[in-house]
């Protein structure tokens, strides 16, 4: 794992131990820094180190405890190497996980610092992204931040505005877990959510589900079916199956069992696990 060290503003790699990290949450935009252009004359142009940079400052400002490290998903992960990139991606959820805090930057969002933010906190493009919904979810702690890094609170503070956005239950949204969630809940909240690349849309959802699978960039739609067929293995819970299927476009003449999109479980907020009765007779027969 990478890490970019706060002072130095070098990455290093950690293997075995991993230093306390804080993380960062935000939407790419234009300029954003790759790890290959770390080292660059021009660096200092880019609008993206101009974010990492400030992230850095305000983590070493506002954090309690001293922390030496930070991880930025733009430049602390080789992305010209695809088995990186896979192992990252599958490591994702856990990475944030273990931060100490993650920072949310809302980069359209504008904060005075004083009584509560507006609604354009609850219309920020942060709240509209498929990867940024691990990101909310797997950190203990999640301290929002304004487009001028202005503290805006954390998620406990803010939990019931970000559930009424977000589905997502408060419990789930302050502890983390989300095991006793559906799996159709669990896609509900992806429900509204998008990604640049088709397949991101399954592949931001690994985490959520503990599942790993391998990265195939250019099978659109399938990485998603491929996600819910590795769910099937891991899962007894027809929720699953639960899905809006008279959203499916008229121009589509054959519909599967699966969903090609999370969005088709835009409804399914509501439902609960649904083991198969198969297996409730097998662990009531054994446990005879």
């Amino acid at each position: 794992m990478r890490l970019l060290n706060i002072k130095t503003l070098e990455l290093e790699f950690f293997f075995s131990y991993i230093p306390p990290y804080a993380i960062l949450s935000h939407t790419w935009g234009e300029d954003e820094v790759t790890l290959q252009d770390l080292g660059r004359s021009d660096l200092d142009q880019k609008r993206g180190w101009k974010k990492i940079v400030k992230f850095c400052q305000t983590v070493a400002k506002l954090f309690p405890e001293p922390l030496e490290y930070v991880w930025v998903d733009t430049c602390c992960i080789d992305k010209t190497s695809s088995a990186e990139l896979s192992e990252s991606i599958n490591s994702m959820f856990r990475w944030y996980q273990m931060s100490q805090v993650c920072y949310a930057l809302l980069e359209d969002v504008s904060y005075t610092g004083q009584g509560s933010v507006g609604s354009d906190f609850e219309s920020s493009r942060w709240f509209t992204r498929g990867w940024t919904l691990q990101e909310l979810i797997a950190p203990h702690t999640v301290e929002f931040f304004d487009q001028q890094w202005t503290y805006i609170g954390d998620k406990l503070q803010l939990a019931r505005r970000v559930s009424r956005r977000t589905g997502i239950d408060e419990g789930t949204l302050l502890s983390g877990d989300c095991t006793s969630s559906s799996v159709a809940q669990k896609m509900s909240w992806a429900a509204e959510r998008q990604t640049t690349r088709q397949e991101d849309m399954a592949y931001c959802l690994l985490g959520l589900f503990d599942i790993s699978m391998t990265m195939l960039y250019g099978e659109g739609e399938k990485a998603f079916i491929r996600l819910q067929e590795e769910i099937l293995k891991e899962y007894d819970d027809n929720s699953i199956f639960a899905w809006n299927s008279t959203a499916v476009p008229e121009s589509i003449t054959t519909v599967g069992v699966l969903a090609t999109h999370p969005s088709f479980f835009k409804t399914s907020a509501d439902i609960e696990p649904h083991p198969s009765q198969g297996y409730d007779r097998c662990v009531q027969g054994c446990a005879e």
